[in-house]
């Protein structure tokens, strides 16, 4: 376990899936990110590569052979290499090997990066193909908050989420763990969102965000605990909490992907929202939270 510190945060990665595992404010020992009780769910912050979300049947084809792939794709149970790290930075490497290439016949390194500035920690996924074709694949992040926050009794409706800009936001809704892409709606976000744990009856509420730069703050008037994430350049967000169960956290993860469209036709090229990366170039993927 690798520990990041400075004079606000105490962070903790885990080199399996390069995690983000914990963040505690030091003055008051507030713990923000969801601590993985099987109970509800037994990730913290997952990073999800090279798919988001499910495939019909677990399965897509390249070049007339089919793979298998779970839901979320591979990494998030891969061992990384630590390849860099200070007090208040690290990197983390995945490269393709044997197992990665049963599932997902491409060379490819991920490298994920934290690094904490006073309160908040970026969050850096960096994709490289150092290959000689195109490499397809989509990247997000899943991390939970507690709710509720701090020193406090309050519950799961005493939050908000509030978007910047607040406006009107194209969403997708899912058929099942499919994105139903001929049926687009939206989501009021010109006001704070109020949780529920109803609210996520279909699954997660997902705000089509076309690469704007957004920001989301999850707070409560309960007290002055918070976190905002700022995404520069994400194709979609999720906003997710398991139901039925009334589980006292909530994911905000940004995507660059998402699951299959209903009517997938199970070839890798055609899947929906999929980032081609030509031989001998980088994608990055960036994110920031704020936490306070």
């Amino acid at each position: 376990m690798i520990t990041l510190k400075n004079a606000a945060l105490r962070v903790t990665v885990n080199e399996l899936g390069a995690e983000l595992t914990s963040v505690r404010d030091i003055e008051s020992n507030t713990e923000y990110l969801w601590q993985a009780d099987p109970l509800f769910w037994g990730r913290h912050a997952p990073v999800l590569f090279p798919i988001v979300g499910r495939l019909h049947n677990d399965q897509y084809q390249f070049n007339d052979h089919t793979y298998h792939m779970t839901q979320h794709g591979f990494a998030r149970d891969q061992d990384f290499l630590v390849t860099s790290q200070s007090q208040t930075s690290v990197t983390l490497t995945l490269k393709d090997n044997d197992e990665t290439r049963a599932q997902y016949p491409f060379s490819f390194q991920l490298d994920v990066m934290y690094s904490l500035l006073e309160r908040q920690v970026s969050v850096e996924y960096r994709v490289v193909n150092p290959g000689h074709e195109p490499l397809l694949f989509s990247i997000g992040g899943h991390p939970g908050f507690n709710i509720p926050m701090g020193a406090t009794t309050g519950t799961f409706k005493d939050y908000t989420i509030s978007a910047t800009p607040a406006q009107l936001y194209p969403s997708l809704t899912l058929a099942g763990p499919f994105s139903d892409v001929e049926n687009p709606t939206t989501i009021n976000l010109e006001r704070p969102l109020q949780l529920n744990h109803n609210l996520f009856e279909h699954d997660a509420k997902i705000l089509e965000l076309g690469q704007q730069e957004t920001t989301l703050t999850l707070t409560s008037n309960l007290n002055e605990r918070g976190v905002a994430m700022t995404l520069q350049n994400a194709d979609y967000v999720g906003i997710w909490s398991p139901f039925p169960q009334k589980a006292p956290f909530v994911c905000i993860e940004p995507w660059w992907g998402i699951a299959d469209a209903v009517n997938s036709d199970g070839q890798l090229e055609h899947k929906f929202g999929i980032h081609q990366l030509v031989p001998q170039s980088m994608f990055n993927a960036d994110f920031s939270l704020e936490f306070f």
